[in-house]
C-alpha cells in the first residue's frame, strides 16, 4: 500500500515525464530562482519591497521610517536587493531614491500577496 505521496503503481508515463522534463527550467535557473525566493524570504526586505510597492519611490530614511528598522539595516538589504535587480535606484543631487526594478517585481509581490490572503 502507497502513502498518501506514494504511487500506487511503480510505472511512469514516459511520454508524460519526457514532455515535463523538456519543459522544466534548467538548473542554472532554478539555482537563480532558489536565491531570487531567499532574498524575499527575509521580513525585512519584504517590508521593504511592499512599501516601495505602495509608495513607488523612496530614500533609505523614509524607508528606515516606514518599516521601522535602522538606515544601516535598509542600506544593506538595498544593497543586496539591487544587486539581485529587485530594486532600482536614481540619484537626485546628494540622495538617492530607490523603486521596484519593473513589473515583474510588483507582479510577483501582488501575486504573493494575494496568494498568502487566499491561504488565511
Amino acid at each position: 500500500m502507497a502513502g498518501l505521496d506514494g504511487c500506487v503503481v511503480q510505472e511512469p508515463d514516459a511520454a508524460r515525464v519526457a514532455a515535463t522534463r523538456d519543459r522544466l527550467v534548467t538548473s542554472e535557473e532554478a539555482t537563480r530562482l532558489a536565491e531570487l525566493f531567499r532574498l524575499l524570504g527575509d521580513p525585512t526586505r519584504a517590508r521593504l519591497l511592499y512599501a516601495l510597492l505602495e509608495a513607488g519611490e523612496l530614500c533609505v530614511c523614509d524607508l528606515a521610517d516606514a518599516v521601522e528598522v535602522t538606515d544601516t539595516a535598509v542600506s544593506h538589504a538595498l544593497r543586496l536587493l539591487r544587486t539581485a535587480g529587485i530594486v532600482a535606484s536614481r540619484r537626485a543631487g546628494r540622495m538617492i531614491y530607490y523603486r521596484l526594478a519593473d513589473a515583474h517585481v510588483r507582479m510577483l509581490l501582488d501575486l504573493s500577496r494575494e496568494h498568502l490572503r487566499e491561504t488565511i
